[in-house]
């Protein structure tokens, strides 16, 4: 249920109202008594997060995680042939230089 603010437009007196969405505005001034109130605009209430911290998954369902876990798990994993995927990951290997001894080089 939200919180109204109210004005009356007589006598200048302010006052909150919790009431239902359903129902109807209020007219009558509780101060001068007359039906010169009117409903004012509000910003209405902030959300005020309290606590350690905030996070993405605090309000997920549990069939939601499950699911994100899962998908979590098919990216990590290495194609296999039974995929049928054809790409294969080449590493390429690092060079080594073949160290020549004096005497090789001597020889014609």
């Amino acid at each position: 249920m939200p919180t109204y603010e109210y004005r009356c437009s007589a006598c200048g007196h302010r006052l909150e109202e919790f009431q239902y969405i359903t129902d109807e505005p209020l007219k009558k001034c509780p101060a001068c008594k007359k039906n010169k109130l009117q409903r004012q605009i509000s910003g209405g209430a902030a959300i005020v997060f309290k606590g350690s911290g905030f996070y993405q998954t605090d309000y997920r369902s549990e069939s939601y995680q499950k699911d994100a876990e899962a998908s979590k798990g098919a990216k990590s994993s290495k194609p296999d042939a039974s995929t049928g995927d054809s790409k294969t990951e080449l590493k390429a290997e690092p060079k080594t230089e073949s160290k020549k001894s004096t005497n090789e080089s001597a020889k014609p």
